[in-house]
């Protein structure tokens, strides 16, 4: 008893935003559309969906081309997108839309982000923090609420020959952006880890802990 106390303490002092002293686990897995090479058109992908309690975070991970992606979303980003999908489907229903991405981009906030990606399968993780917008375009003659990642300077200096983190657009439609908002609620987030066990605390370097 008395080591785990110690454990769990140290572990507190380390994750300061830490909700419980379990390991990450999914919590489901979600829908979303990422642009076409040369096509006006979307292509749907598989996101998983990733919670961190110790940090606090809530991870979307999934793969475009052969690259590896991973957005890590605080509490605060996830509360933005809950009220911007809100306000989205409020605008959608009163047909306030408009087809003028330069006014739509980030008409819903914007914030800064976590962020890590490998560009290929063998390559090393890179990490940067990208500002988040969150606002809606069409594709097609279809609307969709996106979120637009920014390009940032990458942080691990791993590869002195990248500099940048890709900026892309994730798109959703409604009953996609309902299920992730669902997932970033945070009292589904607190019920998720009851019943979970603790377990020992992982180290401080999360490119070392993480594993695609």
């Amino acid at each position: 008893m008395l080591v785990f106390s110690c454990s769990h303490s140290n572990n507190a002092v380390k994750y300061p935003d830490m909700v419980a002293d379990v390991d990450p686990f999914s919590i489901g897995s979600i829908s979303a559309s990422f642009d076409r090479n040369f096509s006006s058109q979307v292509r749907v992908e598989t996101v998983e969906v990733i919670f961190y309690p110790r940090e606090n975070e809530v991870a979307l991970e999934f793969r475009l081309n052969m690259g590896q992606y991973r957005q890590l979303w605080k509490k605060e980003g996830r509360r933005l997108f809950i009220e911007a999908i809100n306000h989205y489907k409020e605008d959608f229903e009163n047909q306030r839309l408009t087809n003028k991405f330069s006014r739509t981009k980030r008409v819903y906030g914007r914030f800064k982000n976590r962020f890590q990606w490998k560009p290929l399968p063998v390559s090393a993780t890179y990490r940067s923090s990208p500002v988040i917008e969150l606002g809606y375009r069409f594709r097609d003659n279809s609307p969709y609420f996106t979120v637009y990642q920014n390009s940032a300077r990458e942080e691990s200096g791993n590869n002195r020959d990248i500099k940048e983190s890709p900026d892309f657009p994730v798109y959703f439609t409604r009953a996609q952006a309902e299920e992730l908002a669902r997932l970033f609620d945070e009292a589904f987030l607190l019920s998720s880890v009851s019943g979970k066990g603790s377990s020992p605390a992982i180290d401080t370097d999360r490119d070392e802990y993480f594993q695609f």
